[in-house]
Formats: structure tokens, sequence, C-alpha cells
């Protein structure tokens, strides 16, 4: 049996289970080498050797008995002479005796094979290697074997059985270590240990020549012994050969790693890795260390394990694949990771659209980004942007916005960065990022509280970005104990190693009301799902080591909270942590994991091992609190080669009396975690370092050190100042405390004034001095405080903070933009320009200009065109000179004062136009946006040209689009200063420009006003139109997001509404009203609220002559109220042919009242009419038994209910009162008919799954007499059951239904009562439509098609539940109808449909479509038969093929010889036999399996390659036996047997006459 590579070239000599008892054994075993008569038998001679002379003989055994164990050589191993002793054999009989029988001791046939394997003994010595010694050792001289304490090995397995199981597991793998390690090196020093030998002790082996001689009883002794070795070495081998070398448990490792791919787009990868371990491990795919999930993108992931080879497959690669992949494995024992990066690349030569998919692609930067690429600039702009949000732990949430790039370049996408807080946001479990070509988003599928902070969006394109951000908030989630504590959060392995790993976090901000009194720490090991707790008792500190780990594995953690109240929530878990050294982990990456266990490597000692360890050096405290103590030390210089582990003792302070700490466990890494220190005292620790040799000295003790938190608990801090920020925010800031260590942090709550209930207002601890509140309350007054946290615990509150109102800051405006010269004269010019991007969160008060003289291009300085403060976005500047070029420049002014000045315009010459036609139109601006519609107005142009302005025309365009993209919105020029824009695409982004005109033409258009995008903002409200109870009509509009500055300003066609006589309006904090005095036509208008002080928030009403009746009626109606009629009277027939008249009002007081009247008479309740009133529902109800005839008329309810009154009327004359009569009629006949056995639903027809037609009907009133018959075309249809009627439905199930069973059905139900029918029609139109809908079912019911190769071809099929010819079958290829040859056949066998092609070529390859035709409908299915699926059915129609030609033409023998032959001696023997093959085969005759040749006696011939004579010239009883005729030639052979019995008559009459003695004998 082949060893792992990693144990083929290593000496083994197994000292790790050397215990106390271990080490007694050991001492027998040297002590019984000395006695040499136990190999010699008492012979001088023998036992006078030197003891190199009997080293080097044994090593000569060790080494062939591994030869003949794995060779098959075991005689010519044990032929080196008479030197070998019996050792090897003992040994062997006792591991063979061990597997047959079953260890009843596991310890004890550790102690024996360990006592008596090692042949240097007298040098071995037990090897305990820290993690930095394994670094020191030669690569090819480490072994890592199995640890060497029994505990650690019963420590695996639960049962008794399974650890002796193990432990026999165990031996046999060291056996295999040691016999392999002697067998690779045997060959090469065999000879080389030989002359080393001679040249050291020839003298010795001179003396040893002498004593060749030996007795014949020694002699015999000896050869004895190989022959008992022998047999145990062949019993050894042949249970190696039968042992699984998976069945011994060892962690995963990589045999075959991943390999890093480059691929071209659309182009596929595969990821190929080899994983070994037992149990067999679980292999998991990552992408950027996010599992890979198959269904979430069919199609693009194949992922497959096949006999221990895994591989993830990347179909159609693209820019977005471009990732680090991880297979990750994972068993009992353990979890070991391989990577590999797959990098896409895009074409970056001459861009060929062919290459991509439309609408798909994308290049990368480096295609036509570069300074003299396509685009010099690109501007970026955020749309739709995401705003502060919150949200709450355990919820969803996505942040996104829109990103609009201008010029837009085709194929070519941005680069899209998330970052919170200024770092990088990675895809995880819990994060997730997408990029749809046009919106970015980042999606949390389980919000925590490590999750906020500011997220920033950064779009980079070439050398250009932009970004933007805003900040989330995460809220805890609802305590599942009243009062407890939030969970903590941003829990983090700081130090890992084999003992513990030290865990932090972060406090939360809400502790339920009460103090919190510490924080339990659970653990999870990697793999499984039980969490169990760390510590007994709360710790206040925020870190914590956990120790009790199993060294290798891997380990998640979480923190929950406790106070007086309970137990709050955990946290969310840490990432997996493995138990192990740094160095180790290091190791791992670079070397996969050997069997058993990596934590102890034993290795043949070098002559410098065997010494005692030195003092460790630089033993320091690390971390001291009031639960534990960290200690750090480093290894000793010396320390030979041998593993070394650690003991630490601790002293208090003032004694000399140091006690060991870790009496029953030895450390083995150089850090140790001490619990169970009194709090309050002083102590002083030392280490000592321990190996098989001794304990050495102690290290330098460390100075006194007091348990206790050594990080303080820093102060509160201080002047808290909160200001303004925005109308829902406020920003706090403070002066952080002196002398604070590890800040981690700062809490900020806030509360209402007055209220005394704090929120907090941030959940994550941020740093720094300054921060801002979101969600407040506009108009509300706030006080703040602020908290400081570092990991020994929250410091107290600061001062309360002043107490601020919210509400929006006031600031300067920004810098108007684009100026332009709307008119130019010869010595003034007029500018224009646009309104500032920011106001600042004050209305604009005024601008000033400023303008300059440009000689040469060389601007001059600025002068003031203006004193006095401009009110509109134009003004004329004076006294300027002709001809001369000027620049100018604008600021914007508010409350707060004066704004920057805006750039310097481009240069204008001041000179004389003469165009005749229009300036631009100015002051564009957007109002009302909704998803498809805004309102456009402008202001009209300063220079009207020649003639006066008749009207506008208004363009638009998206905002992306080039120039030759505008439209017109108006074909006739509007005179309107406005227009509502409608038919927009909701999400687009446009732009708008305005052209006025007079008669000498269209002028030039405006500024351009957007971009801008159609959508309706969350929170939208319109105006809505309302009247009173006294009539009066007013227009109503409400805005909740108003700065305290904001006004209501209305308006009439978009002109501002002044005093008027026919309008009041009146407004009062949010809400406004617009009262009419007196509506009339002369009223007719576009109404518009705007709110000044936001962003563009406005609405509007149009009033038309529709809108004026309808609004004037409501008036009448609400000045002369009616009782509301929900419903107008009307009648119905109930079941009895009972009629009902009935109407609803929508709602009656008590004291309503109902007058009825027919025909203009008011009747009363009595014997024909009863009449019945709800006033709770509103329901008036009038019943009459049987209408007749002179009940034909009018019938009319009035109502009266207070001051309301109504009435509704019902005509009942004519046809319309005929078929009410019959239909009444009707139902009384019914309800007679239903006092019976009736049908409550008539028989009808459904389709079952399995294709059979079921016939059904439901049937009502039935009992056990009550009788159900089938008739088909008036003959009775036996049913085999009686139908019980528990369900209600009466069924006959028709299976395969044809043609043939087309007819008339009926049904009869039927007892004492009476009796009722259901026909069912099945013929003409009735029929095809149910076939159709059998060959649906059929249809439906088709298999997908499968490729199946056979020895004449390929054939594609599918099958159905079963067939029939009026389904029509059509196979079509690659898009054309197939035409059916001898090649190309399609049939139907049973229920399987198919299609054959018999001898394919490459022209068959492509898509097959089976379409099934129903009648109507088309149910195609489709298999490609291309590529793989082709080339491996080709290969298999091949191979089936060439496999019937070979059993076609195999040799065989077709008849002609008997089974049993039986002859009597002396006669002749005469058979013959007819064989075939083609090419002629080969024959030979056996007798009892053994050659026969022909001679004279047995005559044998074979003639013309198909006859065989098989002949015996005189039979004898030597001729009985077995006989064999072989056929072969090169596609089989055959082999006909036959039996010859010879038999003498003499013999058969004795035998005959002997028989009924022998039964005379029986009877009596």
């Amino acid at each position: 049996m082949a060893l792992p590579f990693y144990q083929k070239f290593h000496e083994h000599y197994d000292r790790s289970y050397r215990n106390k008892d271990l080490h007694t054994t050991m001492s027998q075993y040297q002590q019984e080498k000395k006695r040499s008569a136990i190999y010699t038998q008492g012979s001088t001679a023998y036992s006078s050797r030197s003891s190199a002379a009997h080293r080097q003989e044994s090593e000569a055994f060790s080494q062939a008995s591994s030869a003949s164990a794995y060779q098959h050589q075991g005689s010519r191993a044990y032929s080196l002479g008479a030197t070998e002793h019996s050792l090897g054999s003992e040994v062997s009989r006792k591991v063979a005796s061990a597997y047959d029988y079953g260890l009843t001791d596991s310890s004890l046939l550790l102690e024996d094979y360990s006592s008596k394997l090692s042949p240097k003994t007298k040098r071995a010595r037990k090897s305990l290697l820290s993690g930095e010694e394994k670094e020191n050792l030669p690569s090819d001289y480490m072994v890592p074997i199995f640890s060497g304490r029994q505990v650690h090995v019963s420590g695996i397995t639960d049962t008794e059985e399974e650890r002796v199981k193990e432990a026999a597991a165990y031996i046999a793998q060291r056996n295999l270590l040691a016999s392999e390690e002697e067998l690779s090196t045997s060959k090469q020093s065999t000879a080389s240990k030989r002359s080393v030998v001679s040249k050291q002790a020839t003298s010795e082996i001179q003396q040893e020549e002498t004593f060749e001689k030996k007795s014949r009883k020694v002699a015999i002794r000896e050869k004895a012994e190989r022959l008992a070795l022998r047999k145990t070495i062949e019993e050894t081998e042949a249970y190696h050969r039968k042992l699984n070398e998976d069945s011994l448990l060892h962690a995963p490792e990589f045999i075959i790693k991943l390999r890093s791919h480059t691929v071209w787009e659309k182009e596929s990868v595969k990821l190929h890795c080899s994983v070994a371990g037992w149990p067999e491990p679980r292999v998991t795919w990552y992408k950027n260390q996010v599992p890979i999930n198959v269904h979430t993108n069919p199609g693009k992931y194949i992922i497959e394990s096949r006999y221990g080879m895994h591989t993830l497959e990347i179909n159609a690669c693209d820019f977005e694949d471009t990732a680090q992949y991880r297979a990750s494995a994972m068993n009992v024992k353990g979890e070991l990771s391989a990577y590999a990066s797959v990098v896409v690349k895009r074409y970056k030569g001459e861009f060929d659209e062919t290459c991509f998919h439309a609408g798909a692609s994308t290049l990368p930067l480096s295609f036509a980004v570069t300074p003299h690429g396509y685009a010099s600039k690109f501007e970026i702009h955020f749309d739709d942007k995401f705003d502060v949000s919150f949200g709450r732990e355990g919820e969803t949430m996505s942040l996104g916005c829109r990103v609009v790039i201008t010029p837009e370049i085709k194929h070519f996408q941005p680069e899209i960065q998330w970052y919170r807080n200024g770092a990088p946001v990675s895809p995880s479990k819990w994060v997730q990022t997408h990029w749809s070509g046009e919106r970015a988003t980042l999606t949390f599928s389980h919000l925590n509280k490590e999750d906020e902070g500011l997220y920033t969006i950064r779009v980079r394109m070439g050398e250009y970005y932009e970004q933007y951000s805003a900040y989330v908030f995460v809220r805890d989630a609802d305590a599942e104990i009243k009062g407890a504590p939030a969970s903590p959060l941003d829990v983090v392995c700081l130090d890992a190693n084999k003992d513990y790993i030290i865990i932090s976090w972060k406090q939360p901000a809400v502790d339920g009301g009460s103090p919190i009194l510490g924080y339990f720490i659970d653990k999870c090991e990697v793999g499984t799902d039980t969490w169990s707790q760390c510590n007994d008792t709360p710790v206040k500190f925020a870190r914590f080591p956990v120790t009790g780990l199993i060294e290798g594995r891997s380990y998640i953690f979480r923190v929950r909270a406790v106070n007086t109240n309970g137990i709050g929530l955990p946290s969310r878990v840490s990432e997996p942590v493995a138990a192990l050294d740094p160095a180790e982990k290091a190791k791992l990456k670079t070397r996969p994991s050997a069997p058993w266990t990596g934590q102890i490597i034993v290795t043949e000692e070098e002559p410098t091992e065997g010494i005692i360890p030195g003092p460790p050096t630089d033993l320091s405290v690390t971390e001291a609190t009031q639960s534990y103590v960290v200690l750090s030390w480093k290894p000793p210089g010396q320390r030979g080669h041998e593993g070394i582990m650690y003991f630490v003792e601790k002293c208090e302070a003032d004694t000399h009396n140091w006690q060991r700490v870790n009496t029953e466990l030895p450390v083995k890494s150089p850090r140790f975690a001490l619990f169970d220190l009194t709090e309050g005292k002083s102590y002083s620790f030392r280490v000592r370092c321990a190996n098989s040799a001794g304990v050495g000295e102690p290290s330098e003790a460390t100075a006194v050190t007091v348990v206790g938190d050594k990080l303080d608990i820093p102060k509160a801090p201080s002047k808290i100042i909160p200001s303004r920020n925005t109308d829902t925010s406020v920003v706090v800031s403070w002066e952080e405390p002196r002398d604070v260590k590890e800040l981690v942090g700062y809490y900020i709550e806030g509360s209402v004034v007055g209220s005394g209930a704090w929120e907090p207002c941030n959940n994550n601890p941020v740093k720094g001095s300054r921060f801002t509140c979101h969600g407040l309350v506009t108009g509300q007054k706030y006080i703040f405080r602020v908290r400081a946290v570092n990991a020994a615990g929250l410091s107290d509150y600061s001062q309360d903070s002043e107490a601020i109102e919210v509400k929006a800051a006031i600031a300067a405006p920004s810098p108007p933009c684009d100026i332009t010269c709307l008119e130019s004269f010869r010595d003034s010019m007029v500018l224009g320009w646009k309104h500032p991007d920011k106001i600042g969160g004050a209305e604009i008060t005024g601008y000033y200009v400023n303008y300059r003289e440009v000689i040469g291009g060389v601007p001059g300085k600025w002068r003031e065109a203006n004193i006095k403060a401009v009110s509109d976005q134009a003004y004329k500047i004076s006294n300027l000179k002709e001809n001369m070029v000027y620049q100018f420049q604008v600021a914007a002014m508010n409350m707060a004062g004066l704004g920057e000045f805006s750039a310097a315009s481009e240069s204008f010459t001041c000179e004389e136009w003469t165009i005749a036609v229009p300036g631009p139109p100015q002051n564009l601006k957007y109002s009302e946006v909704r998803k498809n519609s805004l309102v456009l107005q402008w202001k009209p142009p300063i220079h009207s040209g020649r003639t006066p302005v008749t009207g506008y025309f208004v363009d638009l365009k998206e905002a992306n689009a080039k120039d030759d993209k505008w439209r017109g919105l108006n074909e006739a020029a509007t005179k309107n200063k406005y227009l509502k824009v409608q038919g927009l695409k909701e999400g687009g982004s446009y732009v708008f420009r305005v052209r006025a005109i007079n008669q000498a033409g269209v002028g030039k258009p405006s500024e351009l006003a957007g971009p801008v995008v159609a959508q309706t903002l969350p929170g939208t409200k319109e105006i809505v139109v309302s009247v009173d109870d006294d009539g009066v009509i007013s227009l109503n509009f409400e805005c909740d997001k108003m700065s305290p500055n904001s006004e209501f300003t209305w308006s009439k066609d978009y002109v501002s509404i002044e005093d008027s006589a026919r309008l009041v309006a009146e407004s009062k904090g949010n809400k406004t009203k617009m009262t009419f005095k007196d509506l009339g036509m002369e009223d007719l208008g576009i109404y518009s609220c705007d709110v000044t002080g936001t962003d563009g928030i406005a609405a509007s009403y149009l009033i038309d002559e529709g809108e004026v009746k309808r609004l004037l009626a409501l008036s009448q109606e609400h000045k002369f109220p009616t009782v509301p009629v929900k419903s107008e009277l009307a009648v119905e027939i109930l079941e009895k042919g009972q009629v009902r008249f009935w109407m609803q009002a929508e709602k009656l007081s008590g004291n309503a009242k109902v007058n009825y009247i027919f025909n203009e008479k008011e009747i009363f309740e009595g014997p024909k009419y009863k009449m019945h009133i709800d006033r709770n529902t509103g329901i008036i109800e009038m019943f009459m038994e049987k209408l007749q005839d002179e009940d034909e008329g009018t019938y009319t309810f009035q109502l009266q209910d207070g001051k309301a009154t109504g009435h509704s009327t019902l005509v009942l004359i004519g046809d319309v009162y005929r078929k009410l009569q019959k239909e009444a009629e009707f139902q009384r006949q019914e309800w007679i008919r239903k006092q019976g056995p009736h049908f409550a639903e008539y028989l009808s027809w459904e389709v079952t799954g399995e294709c059979n037609v079921l016939l059904k009907c439901k049937v009502a009133n039935i009992k056990k007499e009550t009788h159900v018959v089938w008739y088909k075309d008036e003959r009775e249809i036996s049913v085999d059951e009686k139908h019980d009627f528990k369900d209600g439905i009466c069924t006959l199930l028709i299976t395969e239904f044809s043609k043939k069973d087309a007819g008339f059905y009926e049904v009869i139900l039927k007892d004492d009562r009476g009796k009722d029918k259901s026909r069912l029609k099945l013929v003409d139109e009735a029929f095809k439509e149910l076939m159709t809908e059998v060959c649906k079912v059929i249809a439906l019911s088709a298999t997908d098609l499968k490729i199946q190769s056979t020895a004449e071809g390929i054939r594609l099929y599918s099958f159905v539940t079963y067939y029939l010819d009026d389904l029509k079958v059509n196979w079509s290829h690659n898009g054309t109808a197939i035409k059916y040859t001898d090649r190309v056949k399609s049939g139907v066998t049973g229920e399987q449909i198919w299609l054959q092609i018999n001898e394919p070529t490459p022209n068959d390859k492509g898509k097959y479509v089976m379409e099934l035709f129903d009648g109507k409908t088309g149910h195609q299915k489709t298999v490609d038969l291309s590529g793989q699926a082709y080339d491996e059915a080709l290969a298999e129609f091949q191979r089936l093929k060439q496999a019937a030609v070979a059993e076609k033409n195999r040799a065989r023998v077709l008849g002609g010889l008997p089974d049993v032959v039986t002859i009597q001696e002396g006669k002749a023997l005469n058979l013959t036999c007819n064989v075939w093959g083609d090419p002629a085969p080969e024959i030979s005759w056996m007798k009892n399996e053994k050659a026969l040749a022909s001679d004279d006696h047995c005559n044998l011939k074979f003639e013309g390659g198909k006859k065989a004579f098989f002949t015996i010239t005189g039979v004898s009883s030597a001729d009985s036996g077995k006989y064999g005729l072989v056929v072969k030639n090169k596609f089989g052979s055959e082999t006909s047997d036959f039996t010859i019995s010879v038999f003498i008559p003499e013999e058969e009459a004795r035998k005959a006459v002997s028989e009924p003695q022998k039964g005379k004998k029986k009877s009596k």
C-alpha cells in the first residue's frame, strides 16, 4: 500500500507515547538487550559481540523486514546471516494478533510496541517542539505524528470501542511509516552502513567471523525463526493490503491546489483541486470571501465533486468575475483553504462591436479614457441620491443612487467603490453591491450595529471622480427581556495561539435602564451549531482570553451583556479563528497538514539533543485586569532541537512561596493567561522550560503586579456645544477628556427639553470631537450629552448641553452661474445669470455685479457695476466703452450676507446688436415635478427684437442625449409664459430650453433648465378641493417639509394672486386654504401653490367648466342634503320563489322613516307584504310570497331622516315583469326538485394528470338507498364499484380515451323521493375539444429530451404517459423541419417518442426540437446535440458499434458437443462440432483443464475453419474426465465443456447385484 507523500522520506522512531508507564517499560527493554542469552540460547560466542555490531544487525533486520513487507521478498531479506533475532517476529505477532482478536487494552499494546520498536533506544528521547523551533528544523527531517499523551488519544472519540480502533489504526500507521522509510533508504544505505561499521569495528567483525560455524541445533532454530517471521510478515502484508488509509482520522489536505487563471471575457474557466482527509472533507467555494450560491445565477457556476477532485466552472466570464476564489475543505479534524485568483481581461485593440452583446458589454478604463481618448473631461452627477437612513438590527436596507455621466461613451462603465467611514466596503454575507449600468446600490441583508457609519459612493471615470456621502443609523433590536441591555458589537480576535484566544468587543450604547454588570462570552466550533458559555461570572473588561480550546480547530464567538433585568441579545458572531500559533498558521498556508495532527513534531535528535532548556527571556505582563493576567515571553536560546513546554509559577508579594499554576497541563505557546487571582493582591510571575531531559531554571521574575484593571475608565467629555445644521439635524461638538488610553469612541444622546427621556444618537462609537445627530423633529428643542468608551468601560455622562431649536442653519449663498450677455448696445450691455445652486437656507435678497476690461487678452481690475443690490437675475451695465472686451462676475446675497463671487465669465464685446429676432427667454425654472410631468416657467427676453414677442417654443431632450436630439413640445407657439410638460418617462433625466418668436423669426434658445429627474418624491402631496357642510368651496394644500422661513404663495395661471375680491387665502402652520367667495365661470384657470424656502415643492389644480359644474352641484347638495343611497331599489328572487324588494342607504338614524308606494298608492304590512328596516346597516326590505298578474307596476321607497330626504323607484312592467315572474316560478320548482336526490353540479369532464378522462358530477340530498346509473348512447354502463357518496361526487373514469369513447353520456340519480338526471354531449366539437385537452395533457407529461447512443447511431427520445395518434409529433433540426430518410427516422415505441440518427456525422450537430401539437398549441422539448454532448454520444456510439461488430465476429461454438457422453469401454467415440468466427478461429482441446494433444489414441481435427472433430478409437476408463473445446480469435474466445463417462459392463453388473442386498439389510 502506498504511503502519503509526506511520510516517504523521513526516518521515524516513535517516542511520542512515552508517559510514566512507558519510561518504565523502556528501561526494562534496555536491560533486556544486555541479556544476550535471549538470542543465543546461552552461547557465549554470540553474547560476546560488541554493541556496535549488535546495532548493525538490528538495522539489517529492520531493513529486511520492511523490504519483505512491501516488496514480497521475504526470503531474500532474511538471508543476510544468522545475526537476526526474534524481536521483529515478536512485535509483528503482537500487531497481527491485535488486529485479529481486537485490542482490549490499547495502552498495553502501545507500551509493548513503543518499548521494542526503535533500534536506537540509547539515544532516543522524546522531542516536544514549539512553533518557533519547528521552523528551525530541516523540512526533510520532520515527520508529524500523533501527540504523545494518552489523554489526547482518548479525547478524539467518544466510545471505548472507537478508541481501541483508533489505537490499532495508529500502530498500523506508525508501522507503515517506519517500514516505508527503511524501504526507501535500504538500497542506498546498506552498503555504506556496512563499510562504516567495518571501519569503526574491524576487530569486532573479525572476531565475529571466527564464530561463523554454528551447531546443527542453532541452525535449525534460526531457520525455524525465519519461517515464522516470513509467515508473520505475509499475514501483516495481507492486512496492509486490506487496510483503508482513508479510515484514519486526519485533517483535510490539498493534494492538488488551486491554480490562478487569466482568461478573456466570454470564455469559461475551471478551477480544480484535489482534497484528501478522513472523514471526507466537505468543500465550499467562496468568491471574495462570500459563499457561491449556484441557484442565484443559474448556469453561471457549476460545482462538481468526483472521486476527491473538486471543480468550480465559471461560464461566460465577465469583468465582475475578476476576484479571489477560495476552496474551503472542512471535517471534524479542522479546516483548510486553497486560494486562486481569476483575472478576466478585456479587449484592448480596435473596438469590434461583434465581440460584445448589445447593451450588456463594458470596457475597462484603459480602453478609451486617456488624456487623448474619447473625452477630455467627464462630468459625474448623482440623481435620486440616498439620504440619511435609519434602520433596525435584523432588517434589510438598500442604499442607492443614479449615476449620470456626461459625455456618455458606449460600452464604457465607471469604477464604483463604496466606503464606510473611509474604509472600502467589501461584499460579504452581510452586504452586497450591485451596478446595473445606471444605478449603484449597496444592500444590507441583515443590518447590524457594526454597519452604522458614514457611507460614501465614489464613481471614478478615468482620471475624474465624484463622490457622495450620507450617514446610516442602526437602532437596537427590540429586547426579548424588558429592560435587558442591547447587544455588544465589533466582536474580534486580538490574539490567537494554541492555549487561548483573546476576544474584544465594544460596549453597547443602551443599557436598558440599569447599569451593565458585565458580559458573557460564548464560543461555537466551526461546523457545529452548539454554543457554550466561556465564563461563569460576567466580565466587565471588554477583552477576555478564552481557554479550553482544542488545538487546530476553528471557533466563532459572540458576546452578551447582562444587567439586573436579564441578559440581552447576543452580538453578531465574529470571524472564524483557529486555535493555532501564528507560526503554525503560516505553515498551514504553505504546506498541507499531515494526518493525525500537526501539534507535536518528533524527529531524530542531533548530537546536541538531551540538553535541559535554559530559562525564557523577556517575561512581561502584557495585560492585567481584575479577572485575569496575560504573560508573554520569548523561548530560550539553549534548547536543542527538541520541543519544549512551559510551566508558569506565581508568588505573592513579600513572600518566597512560588506555586506552579499549570500543574496538569504544560503550556506550549510563549503566552499564557492566568485566572483565579485575588483582586487587589500583588503577584510576581516566572516561567520554566521543560523537555524530556528535565525542567530548566526559572526565568527572571516579573515586577510586582497588582491584580486589577491597568486601563482606567475614561473621564467624561466636557464643553458640549450644539449648533444648527439642517431642519432635522444638529451638529454636536465637545472637548475630549485628557490622558485617555485606548479610546474606542464616543456615544452621544439627545433629549427633548422637558421630556426627561434620553435616546441614543449613535449606536456605534464615533471618534473625533464632532458628530451630526440626525432624525430630529423640526422646531423641537433638544439637549445633548456625551460619554467616552474604552475597553475598561463607559465614562460618566458629560454635563448637559444648552438647549437648541432644530432648524436649518443660515449661510451665505453659493455663486450664481452661467453668466451670459442678453443684449448689447454701443455703450451698455445686459447680463443674465442663473440662480445659485445653494441659497444658504434663506431667500436671495439681491445680486451684485462686477466687471473688468480685457485688453490684449490681459484682464484688468474689477469694478463695481451696481451699489444697490439687483433683485432680478438680469442687469443692464451702462457707461461702457464701445468695442471694448469685458468680463463679468456676480455674487448673491441673503440674510446671512454676501456670498462668493462667481468665476469670471467669458469675454463679451460691447457693440451694437442689429438682431431682428428676440433674445433668449430668462429665468427658466421648473416646478411640480412628478414621475411623468412637470411645469416649466420662464420670463420674456430682455431684448424683444424689432417687433414684439408673439409666442414661445419649448424644447426638450434627455440629459445625456446629443444636441441633435432636441424635440419641440408645442407645434404652435404658446403665448403663456408656462407650459405643463407631460409624457415624461419615470426616472428619466431631462433638460429644457425656450425660444421666443416675433415677426422676424425665432430667436436664440434660453439657457438650459435642468437636468431634472422625472420622479414623484416620497411625501409629495397635491392640492385637494373640498366643499364644507355650508357649501363653501376651497382649495387646500399641506406641506411637511417647510423650513422656518417658508411661506405659501398662491397663483392663478402662474401669476401671483394679490388682493382679490373673489378669493380669500389663509395659512396656518404647514397648511393653507384658498376659498372661493362665489365660484363662477370667471374663475376658470390653473391654481397653483408654491412653498418658498424648499426644494421646489409646489402643486396645482385645474378648474375648468366641468369642474365648476361639479363643484356647484356638490355645494348645492351640501346646502340641501339628501339621504345618501348606497344601493338603489332592486328586486331578487329567493330560494322558494319568494320576491324581495330592497335598497340600502349610507346611514340611517334612529328617527328614519320609510313609506312604501305601489302605483302611487301607499301599501302597508299584511299577509301579502312583509316590511323590515335595519337602521344599523341602512337596509330596507319588503317581501312578497308570490308574483301575480295584478302585481305589475311601479314600486317606490320614500325615505325621510330628519332634514334629509330621498327616494328610490323600481319599474316592473311588460317583459321585465314577466321575466321576473317566470324566474320566481322556476325557483319554486327548483326548490321542489331539491327536496329529493338531485345534482348540485351537472355532468362535466376533466382530464387527469395520468391522461385519463374523468366524468364527474356533484350530488346532494342523497341517502343509502339512492342509486346512480350511467348510460352511454342510451346503453347502461356497468360500474364495478358502488359509489358511497361520502364526498358528494359521482365519477366515471375512462382510461386511454380515444375516438371509440365518443358519444352521449347520461347519469340518473334516483330513490323513493324522486329522480334527477344530467346529460353530457361528447360528439363533434365537444369531442374535439376534449381530445385537444387530452393531447395537451399528454404533451405536458412529456419528459425532457435525452440522448442515447446505440450500436446503429444516436437516439433522441422522450417519454409520455401514453400516446395517441391525435397527438402530432414534429421534429426540427436547427430551426428546419427534419426530412425523414433511412438514416434519420422517427417513431413511437410504447410511451417512448424517438428520433433515430444512424451513422451520425458532424452535420447532425445542433439544436433538436420535438414539437407535440395538441390541435391548438405546440409544446416543445429541446436538446442541444453539440459540443461535449455530441462528442460523448458519438464516442459511445462508436464504442457500441465496435462492441456489436466484436460480438458478431467473436469466435464461438455453434453446437454439436453434448454435455455428457456415457460410453462403454472399448467402444469408439466420434464427436463433431461446428464453430464460427471472423477471422476463422483457432481451436484447442482441454482435458481436466490441461491441454490435450492429438495422437493415435485421441485424434483431433479442424477442417475449413468451421468444423472440429474429436475421435477416440478405443475408449478406456482412463479417458473419463472433463473435456473442453476452446475457440478464439481477435474478437474473443469461448469454451464448450463436455464430460466423458466410461463404464465397464462387468462392474455395472456387480453393482446391480450388490445394491439389492444392501437394501435388504437396511429393511431388516
